[in-house]
């Protein structure tokens, strides 16, 4: 894998042929839907490329109207999207992504992930149908996500074509390191779903005594720490435009080794926020 420099702002990320920005706005639970156009809108203005959704989140129509208002290039902009575990047989997940396509108003998305697992149904079925997806043509690339160690090395070896990440919550207060392991090994990118951990971090008295020596913010050094580790791509959400601007104001400093293993020590707290309890795999221990 290898980092590709870019006409946008973040840079890029490959996989088994994909390349991906490393910055990406996650837009889950927009608690002012009637804003939600404008927030996209703003990220693509600031130079965000890539917009993740899922059918769960119901952002999709809002992503696609923000699209189509930019101006963009299709081809320029990084279009990911899910199928819900309640999808997860053949039919339904079909079903699925011809509605997010509608929704979207896109005859194609770049990045078609299985949102989280479903233990009812037989993981071949899903895959299958993830990867006919991929052959159709509705999607570019396909990968997993909320997948378990077990579970990855199940995905692996029976999808017919090849994943290109696994979206997981990483933060600096989550050690995923066996996890992360697993995904070097198939070569995968590591996405990180709720990277700030809903903030739970920003206080923290050592992210806090960084950023005020770069003079950033302690979300944009919590960011940095991510991005700055091989192969991980992160979707932050943000709910104002000065959030927007603050996530991707991250390519412009560098942590040293020493600030890098002082935040690897937080992952001590092992706080774990994204934990549904319907549809939870059976987590890896670190």
């Amino acid at each position: 894998m290898r980092n590709v420099i870019s006409g946008s702002i973040a840079p890029k990320l490959s996989a088994h042929g994909a390349e991906i920005p490393a910055l990406g706005y996650g837009t889950m639970l927009f608690p002012e839907p009637e804003r939600a156009v404008e927030l996209i809108l703003h990220a693509l203005k600031s130079g965000y490329r890539h917009i993740d959704t899922a059918r769960k989140y119901g952002s999709e129509r809002w992503v696609g109207e923000a699209i189509h208002a930019s101006g963009l290039p299709r081809q320029d902009v990084w279009v990911t999207t899910k199928v819900t575990e309640e999808n997860a047989k053949a039919d339904d997940f079909a079903r699925s992504v011809d509605t997010s396509l509608e929704t979207l108003g896109l005859d194609h998305v770049d990045l078609l992930l299985i949102h989280w697992p479903q233990p009812n149904v037989p993981l071949e079925q899903t895959l299958g149908a993830l990867a006919k997806a991929k052959r159709d043509g509705l999607a570019r690339h396909i990968g997993v996500s909320n997948f378990t160690i077990s579970l990855l090395d199940e995905a692996m070896a029976k999808c017919s074509e090849p994943l290109i990440t696994n979206q997981i919550e990483y933060h600096a207060y989550i050690r995923q390191d066996r996890l992360i392991a697993a995904c070097r090994k198939y070569d995968l990118l590591v996405t990180c779903h709720a990277p700030l951990a809903r903030g739970a971090m920003l206080n923290d008295p050592v992210i806090v005594k960084i950023a005020a020596t770069h003079d950033k913010t302690p979300a944009q050094v919590a960011l940095r720490w991510l991005v700055q580790q091989p192969d991980v791509v992160i979707v932050p959400r943000a709910l104002e435009f000065s959030e927007i601007e603050e996530n991707i104001g991250i390519f412009d400093f560098a942590l040293s080794d020493a600030e890098m293993v002082s935040i690897v020590g937080l992952q001590e707290n092992n706080l774990r926020i994204i934990n549904p309890e319907v549809r939870r795999p059976v987590w890896d221990e670190d």
